[in-house]
């Protein structure tokens, strides 16, 4: 009797798809056999174009998290390869460390969706996996033993310290002293790294709602409570920021000293400009402030997703030599080596929390002065959750082919534009940006809004979401 499986088979049967970054499914989903078999096949999907003999291994906080690495683990061992295994790390501290050292990883995060999901994220020894890539795995027929056997993993903890030392080096020790720094922990992977980097720099660091459970937070849809909690804090504790992540550590947060959150593109402004960025690849969703800076050579929109701001970056180094990119959740993706502070910062094309964080918060200026050197265009957004993605479709493929009843029952005159790269881009006859689109990792159907005015963004999403709720 055969005792084998074959990897497309057992992923296809599992129902379990890529989205805008990795492969995400409920955890039921994600059995031992589906963890092995997308580890055996991204690893035979690129062994012919690498040499290596090792892959590493993360994971988030998550519950389910363990077990999948012990499942990926048992799937490279049938290929005879070793495991080096860095527990609870942010993925970029993941994929920097595996770049540095020339082999493949995969980590396990399902970044800030909900705790009974998961996913798995892949980086080639040169980095993260394109969307070709993701086909290439999905159709890969290798061999798996049915028999998956799990095991303890070792920890190492060198990618951490070269984590830690990527920044610590690039920055003085005193970067950031006289700074006040909340550091929001709640279930972040980053969780003890960022207070130990941070006063190494010279901050004054408190920490802030550490979490035993999984808290998904979302950096694009903050809610409501975690807005307060900021303003809160900031006024307890009188910092000059507040610093956080999403799960993975791969999306940052930041306060000003308000207690204000700032929109994650925004962020990624600030820090292109203060990097003098040449030119930038980010997705169509992001703020318009961008090119209104007049700060860039170039600037490239794309489909939202990693995997296709670093496919740009290509095209860009083609003609220019300080490249960068940012998506609207506030990860930052270095895509070319650059001079910081006179010395050389490497290229680390994967999204990151830390360097748009420490850019801001080692200049004297605070945040909000910052900010008021901006064109000011303010992004708002929000989800409208157990959306299934079909009826995101169909909507947007009504609308696509006439958004006039849309806008009418909105009160909106009848003169705008349309993008369709990813989602539906409405652009009004005021400039004010309708953009909705499926969300490429739960099913949610995500709403952002771009006006002149906190205001008018505020008041015109909660419109549009009333009116597709009450319409669905």
């Amino acid at each position: 009797m055969d005792n084998n499986l074959i990897t497309s088979e057992v992923i296809a049967d599992s129902g379990i798809a890529f989205g805008t970054s990795g492969a995400r499914g409920l955890v039921t989903d994600f059995s031992p056999e589906v963890c092995a078999a997308f580890a055996t096949a991204f690893i035979k999907s690129i062994d012919t174009q690498f040499s290596f003999n090792t892959v590493a291994l993360a994971i988030d906080n998550r519950p389910s998290s363990y077990l999948m690495a012990q499942a990926c683990a048992a799937g490279l061992k049938q290929l005879s390869l070793n495991i080096v295994y860095y527990g609870v790390i942010p993925t970029p501290a993941l994929a920097h460390k595996a770049m540095k050292d020339k082999i493949p990883s995969i980590m396990v995060t399902g970044s800030h969706i909900p705790f009974d999901r998961n996913g798995l994220k892949f980086y080639r020894p040169d980095g993260e996996i394109t969307k070709v890539d993701e086909q290439v795995i999905l159709a890969n027929k290798a061999a798996l033993n049915k028999e998956i056997y799990l095991t303890e993993l070792e920890l190492d903890k060198a990618a951490v310290q070269a984590y830690i030392s990527r920044y610590a080096d690039l920055f003085s020790h005193d970067a950031l002293a006289r700074k006040k720094i909340g550091i929001y922990e709640h279930s972040s992977a980053g969780r003890d790294i960022y207070k130990t980097l941070f006063e190494q720099l010279g901050a004054e660091v408190i920490s802030l709602g550490r979490s035993d459970k999984f808290v998904p937070i979302d950096t694009e849809a903050v809610s409501d409570e975690d807005q307060q909690k900021a303003l809160n804090w900031s006024n307890e504790y009188g910092f000059d920021a507040i610093f956080s992540t999403d799960g993975d550590g791969d999306r940052p947060l930041i306060a000003d000293e308000n207690g204000n959150w700032l929109r994650g593109d925004i962020l990624g402004l600030l820090c292109s400009q203060l990097l003098n960025i040449d030119s930038l690849a980010v997705p169509v969703s992001c703020n318009t402030a961008i090119e209104l800076s007049n700060s860039f050579k170039k600037v490239v929109r794309t489909k939202i997703g990693s995997p296709y701001v670093i496919a740009e970056f290509t095209n860009l180094n083609k003609e220019h030599s300080n490249i960068a990119g940012f998506e609207a959740n506030g990860g930052y993706l270095l895509g070319s080596d650059i001079s910081v502070n006179g010395k050389l910062l490497e290229a680390l094309p994967t999204r990151d929390a830390l360097l748009p964080a420490l850019m801001l918060l080692s200049q004297q200026l605070p945040i909000s002065a910052q900010l008021k050197k901006l064109p000011q265009r303010f992004t708002v957004s929000d989800r409208l959750q157990n959306f299934p993605r079909e009826d995101s479709f169909a909507l947007i493929e009504e609308l696509s082919t006439d958004a006039s009843t849309f806008l009418s029952n909105l009160n909106i005159k009848q003169d705008y534009s349309i993008n369709l790269i990813d989602g539906l881009r409405i652009t009004l006859h005021n400039n004010e940006v309708i953009h909705i689109r499926p969300s490429g990792n739960a099913p949610e159907l995500r709403c952002y809004i771009e006006s002149n005015t906190e205001k008018n963004a505020l008041s015109k999403l909660e419109s549009v979401l009333n009116y597709l709720t009450l319409n669905r």
